[in-house]
């Protein structure tokens, strides 16, 4: 029986917090006066962390009542974790990771390695303790260079015959950025070029290596006639080995997107708590429903079921 999966939830464990709170710089962690954690960044002002994101009891609740048997968490590379000088990456990844898969009941957990000394052994290490496969930032696949050093990885990722999450990284912001800007305009360009640079490199280097990327790869769900008009590998894009996480989009691209990928390449996301509570609930997409979003592209990602190819509608090109 398929489990109908969140495959992208973000948490913040207790011991991980802990941590945090013993570093000197960003990011770090603090109390505030009436107990909460204060999470503080480089070049960002300081965020409250409040009850959505650090108490996962509450959360199991949530995921009952919108109909989902599991959630799947993320380690937090989108704040640079992994990108922390190697001792401390690995020290931190791991104390997030313990604090995540003890969570237990409905929760599992995507591993991280440290961006500047990735190591097969470490992934291995992650993957003995349960973590479900692998997340790294955009950037570790978006270049020939960043795809040869993560090699040693993903090819360890592979013989464990587990899948990769393609998450966005830190953002490349200004101080004047408006609020929405890194989500838009730089989180998007970050997915879309790793998608662009797997289609182009990454699925020759690893064949059968299962993906995920968040938030349609940036969009690029959506592109698949003006990567057809260019020549481009669509048979690719729409490849039983691929998934696109609905993270952020709503009903009408979501319908876009099955009709240009097929439907069985959607993976739902919530990206909970990252985006409002009302978006944990599994969308209602014409032609697709809820129960196959979040049961068969996630059943498939994570070796639960065949891979299948899935109909897309015919692609209709201009001259």
């Amino acid at each position: 029986m398929s489990l109908a999966t969140d495959l992208h939830q973000h948490a913040w464990p207790a011991p991980f917090l802990a941590a945090l709170s013993a570093r000197r710089d960003g990011p770090r962690t603090h109390r505030t006066a009436d107990g909460a954690w204060c999470l503080e960044l480089p070049a960002e002002a300081p965020c409250v962390l409040d009850e959505r994101q650090t108490d996962l009891h509450r959360r199991a609740g949530g995921l009952l009542a919108a109909g989902l048997d599991r959630a799947l968490l993320v380690p937090p590379v989108a704040i640079g974790i992994d990108a922390l000088p190697a001792d401390e990456a690995r020290e931190l990844l791991t104390v997030w990771l313990d604090g995540a898969l003890a969570a237990g009941g409905p929760f599992g957990a995507w591993a991280a390695v440290a961006a500047r000394d990735p190591r097969p052994a470490d992934l291995r290490a992650a993957l003995a303790r349960g973590a479900v496969g692998l997340v790294v930032p955009a950037a570790a696949v978006a270049d020939p260079a960043a795809l040869d050093r993560l090699g040693p990885v993903l090819e360890e990722l592979g013989r464990h015959d587990r899948p990769l999450f393609v998450h966005p990284g830190v953002p490349d912001g200004r101080p004047d950025d408006a609020a929405w800007w890194p989500a838009v305009g730089d989180y998007t360009g970050q997915l879309l070029r790793a998608w662009a640079t797997w289609l182009d490199r990454g699925h020759r280097a690893h064949p059968t290596l299962r993906v995920l990327f968040a938030a349609l790869a940036g969009g690029g769900a959506l592109l698949l006639e003006r990567l057809a008009a260019r020549g481009g590998p669509v048979d690719l894009a729409r490849s039983p080995l691929l998934a696109y996480d609905t993270s952020s989009f709503g009903t009408r691209t979501l319908a876009a997107a099955a009709q240009a990928v097929g439907a069985d390449r959607l993976a739902f996301g919530s990206d909970l708590p990252v985006v409002a509570p009302a978006h944990g609930h599994v969308p209602v997409v014409a032609g697709v429903g809820a129960g196959r979003l979040a049961t068969v592209a996630a059943s498939t990602l994570l070796g639960e079921s065949p891979a299948a190819a899935a109909p897309a509608a015919p692609l209709e090109v201009a001259a």
